[in-house]
């Protein structure tokens, strides 16, 4: 038996390390002593907050996470560790620092991806199922509302497609040296251009979603990619709208988009993703790591701003 410490949301903005027995490995499963993990902000910060809705209890609930919402509950999907025969993985699991996994929920990390550039994983899956999603052309003129990590990624993806013209989009202006090195342009909200086939929007605002609207072209297709959680946002559907013929889409991580279900399973996607982050470029959206020893109190801060914040374990080896 292993003894782990984990990191469990108590309260509004409150949470504390609680230590667990873990017992043994059943016979497909594997112990794993995690190195890094990283923090899904938006998700995370909602999850923290207190802000699931309960109608979305069940649909919220990550793969391996424990207890229930709203509290106590012990929240997270972006975990590299390392397994009894070293071979490093990425799980979707919460912040703890050893833990027991499905073998089959450990999907390998790449040789020529770091630790910390794993934790991407989660992220980089979210932004390839919009991409599946959102069935971008060769040439087409798009727009990524929200330079966060899952609309930089979906951005980095989406400049990949030829002679594709993507502009990225966000109140922040230090965002655009982020875009540029992705390859795309950079605006900020006034200034966004109009005339755009195909608009993603990853803000989780109000006034993002009504841009897209009113950027879009003829039968533009907007991509709703954000999760609003317990807000309502109002939008003007009256105005040009139905003359555009414009199509409003979601996409969610939780189902392999149309396009490519039957055709890959969640751990193909996720290998994919993880394959994806071979480009050192990636780098440049990790903040400076905090220790895991910190982060009950360095959590709040943490879900304020930046993009990916890595958590980092140190060399504490799971213990009897």
């Amino acid at each position: 038996m292993s003894d782990a410490l984990a990191f469990w949301t108590i309260a509004p903005g409150v949470g504390e390390h609680r230590r667990e027995r873990l017992g043994e490995p059943g016979p497909d499963e594997t112990l794993v002593r995690t190195l890094a993990s990283g923090i899904s902000r938006g998700t995370e910060a909602t999850v923290f907050a207190g802000r699931v809705p309960p109608s979305q209890y069940a649909a919220m609930r990550a793969p391996l996470m424990a207890g229930d919402f709203p509290f106590p509950v012990k929240y997270g999907y972006a975990a590299v560790g390392v397994t009894p025969d070293d071979t490093r993985v990425f799980v979707l699991h919460p912040h703890q620092d050893c833990f027991i996994a499905p073998a089959a929920m450990c999907v390998p990390v790449p040789d020529r991806v770091p630790t910390h550039r794993a934790v991407l994983a989660a992220n980089m899956e979210t932004a390839l199922n919009i991409v599946w999603d959102a069935a971008a052309l060769p040439g087409e003129r798009i727009m990524v509302i929200g330079a966060g990590v899952v609309g930089l990624l979906t951005a980095a993806l989406l400049a990949r497609i030829p002679a594709t013209r993507v502009t990225v989009v966000d109140i922040d202006a230090s965002r655009a040296a982020h875009a540029a090195r992705f390859g795309c342009m950079f605006a900020e909200p006034d200034d966004a251009p109009a005339g755009q086939e195909l608009l993603v929007h990853t803000s989780a605002s109000e006034a993002g979603l009504r841009l897209a609207l009113d950027r879009a072209a003829f039968e533009a297709r907007i991509v709703e990619a954000s999760w609003f959680a317990d807000r309502w946002p109002s939008l003007p559907l009256g105005e040009a709208f139905h003359p555009k013929r414009l199509r409003l889409l979601s996409s969610q991580v939780g189902s392999i988009a149309p396009a490519m279900r039957g055709r890959r399973s969640y751990a193909e996607r996720l290998a994919l993703a993880l394959s994806l982050l071979e480009d050192p470029l990636f780098d440049t959206m990790l903040e400076p790591p905090a220790d895991f020893a910190d982060l009950p109190q360095a959590m709040p801060r943490l879900l304020q701003g930046g993009l990916c914040h890595v958590v980092n374990y140190g060399s504490r080896p799971c213990s009897a």
